[in-house]
């Protein structure tokens, strides 16, 4: 979308090792959603930016491909995509339709919060009460924010709706 017909092909990747994509203000509940995917999904209100021209200039900046649901902000883009469903669902089905490979990896690679790497914690440390014991369950860490996560009804609930597209 926002690209004419004698445009280059797009030079971004819908596969989520290769792919980087800025999401604008509107789209916050998908970025979790791509993140869980593997996706590195920057969300504009994590970096304070709502502006269009400041999106625009992140987005070329860092190689990112601007997903939104404002059209004049889509026609700016040479390869940005337009979603036009207010649903995540359906929203993922829309990328699902352009090509986005949209599933969940056997283990999480990326925080649903901040975007950051995660990794997993060993059976011996020391996680938050919140956190299941990691020798009984799987328990990842975001590198970035320390947030701690593991495959509970959140990850079937994302697993859930991705299978239902």
């Amino acid at each position: 979308m926002g690209k004419d017909e004698n445009a280059e092909t797009p030079k971004h990747s819908t596969d989520p090792e290769n792919a980087a994509l800025l999401l604008d203000v509107m789209l916050g509940k998908l970025a979790v959603y791509l993140r869980m995917c593997g996706y590195d999904a920057v969300y504009a209100l994590d970096r304070g930016i709502e502006a269009d021209d400041r999106l625009l200039v992140l987005a070329d900046e860092g190689g990112r491909r601007l997903l939104t649901r404002d059209v004049q902000l889509a026609q700016r883009t040479s390869d940005g995509v337009l979603l036009e469903s207010r649903d995540v669902t359906d929203q993922l089905r829309e990328l699902e339709e352009a090509g986005f490979e949209l599933s969940l990896n056997d283990q999480p690679v990326r925080c649903g919060r901040c975007n950051g790497p995660v990794e997993r914690v060993g059976g011996d440390e020391k996680v938050p009460e919140y956190a299941p014991n990691p020798s009984e369950r799987a328990v990842f860490r975001c590198t970035r924010c320390g947030q701690h996560f593991w495959k509970g009804s959140h990850w079937d609930a994302v697993e859930e709706a991705l299978a239902s597209l």
